[in-house]
């Protein structure tokens, strides 16, 4: 008995040993294994930006001066909540925009019938009085659309004078005559939001087949200057970051007027071309190198709607964006402007690109869909702005002396940005689902093709 109980000790004793040998296998492979979570949410910043085949966002984003890793971190941190509350302030709601211009390139199609592309005309008193006369106070109730529609807010009465301690001067890079006030109209960006609106087919592809093709080519790698490599990632940024708002705000059943999130649409557009995701965060942080450089004049500058208190709450963010410790610390330099135009014919290569520029900003007026070439002309302004402060500016000690804004270009470059961050927030939160989403449909379709 003494003999067998010896022998049932030892053969249990090989079998806790060979299940803490499995155990200890299993927990160091779950460790190696990349973790694929539920839902698509990934609490590791490291592992945010996935793309189908393993392929992950990391290091440096190419021709900028901080990674994939960071950005995503401050935006989530610190950019796009400050961004948020910034655009929703009085000052930086409300855009002025020529809306009815003729294309200049070829015949108009006739603006879009879809009810979503449309923006409705509002009371004079929607936007502040400053914008346009002295202020006598704004309603809550002043800001809903006379038709009772929430989707727009439009009023066409301008003053040339109307904002005080801000210049009426062009922007060289931007088609459109900022000082010319006859035909603009301003518009409520809130009750405006940039989604889809229906706008397909022939008409939009051939904007940006005259963006990408007769302005900004994609030349074979090698075989153009940073410069121009630099003005194709800027565009393609920027459609990445419009498709991708279009995904986030889909009209998924328009009987019933339900929207929601086109995750399919996400990564078809965008998520399954890495070069589109590597440019969106590019665009991303070229516009915010161009608002940390312009520090001192948006610092200084003067946001005043007639409400005090709204009015320093805007001043305060505006500090809170420029001035932000984490911002300073983790990426100080977004952007490096200095190593471009240093060649002999860098002067001459300016004004091409500049003249590129233009064009594109030109063709924002062939937009058939009116609410889609409100948000066109706005985000290309604030690209513009960009370009502007970066490139038509010589030497960062002297800003104060040369650098002069137009409000509405200001507008235009804090609302490009928040949209910017907004889209880059969407692709590290959905982003994982979306290629999960298709790569069980990619397997549905191969198993029903191998039957």
């Amino acid at each position: 008995m003494e003999g067998r109980d010896r022998r049932d000790r030892r053969r249990w004793g090989w079998i806790a040993g060979a299940v803490i040998v499995v155990l200890l296998a299993t927990a160091v492979a779950s460790r190696r294994a990349r973790k694929i979570p539920l839902f698509g949410s990934i609490s590791n910043t490291k592992e945010a930006c996935q793309c189908k085949d393993s392929r992950k966002y990391s290091g440096l984003v190419e021709d900028c001066c901080c990674d994939y890793e960071t950005v995503d971190t401050l935006n989530e941190e610190v950019l796009h909540p400050i961004l948020q509350d910034l655009v929703a302030t009085p000052f930086f709601r409300y855009f002025k925009a020529k809306l009815w211009c003729d294309c200049p390139f070829w015949p108009d199609d006739g603006m879009c019938r879809l009810r979503d592309c449309s923006v409705c005309e509002c009371p004079e008193n929607e936007y502040p009085e400053t914008f346009k006369k002295p202020f006598h106070g704004l309603s809550a109730d002043d800001l809903k659309c006379q038709e009772g529609k929430p989707e727009a807010a439009v009023d066409r009465t301008v003053d040339s004078k109307a904002f005080k301690g801000w210049v009426d001067i062009d922007n060289p890079w931007t088609n459109d005559d900022e000082t010319d006030n006859a035909e603009m109209t301003y518009v409520n960006l809130q009750l405006n939001p940039e989604r889809y609106t229906g706008y397909t087919g022939p008409s939009a592809r051939r904007i940006w087949d005259a963006v990408y093709t007769e302005n900004c080519p994609k030349y074979p790698s090698g075989e153009f200057c940073q410069e121009k490599r630099v003005l194709y990632k800027l565009i393609s940024g920027l459609h990445s970051s419009i498709s991708v708002h279009i995904a986030s705000g889909y009209l998924l059943d328009e009987s019933r007027n339900l929207w929601g999130q086109n995750l399919e649409l996400l990564y078809d557009r965008v998520l399954r071309y890495p070069d589109r995701v590597r440019n969106l965060y590019f665009t991303f942080l070229f516009v915010l190198r161009a608002v940390t450089k312009a520090t001192d004049f948006l610092e200084q500058a003067e946001y005043d709607t007639g409400n005090p208190s709204e009015d320093l709450e805007t001043q305060s963010l505006v500090r809170q964006l420029l001035y932000n410790p984490k911002l300073q610390a983790a990426c100080p330099l977004p952007f490096d402007e200095a190593k471009l135009w240093q060649g002999q014919n860098g002067p001459e290569l300016k004004q091409e690109i500049q003249k590129q520029f233009r064009n594109i900003s030109a063709l924002m007026d062939c937009v058939g869909c009116e609410k889609c070439r409100l948000w066109g002309k706005l985000q290309v302004l604030g690209l513009g702005t960009a370009l502007k402060i970066l490139f038509s500016v010589d030497g960062q000690d002297h800003m104060n002396h040369s650098l002069q804004l137009q409000r509405n270009e200001v507008i235009a470059l804090v609302n490009l940005l928040n949209r910017l961050s907004e889209s880059v927030k969407f692709v590290k939160e959905m982003g994982p689902l979306a290629e999960k989403i298709s790569d069980i449909q990619n397997s549905e379709h191969s198993s029903k093709s191998s039957t």
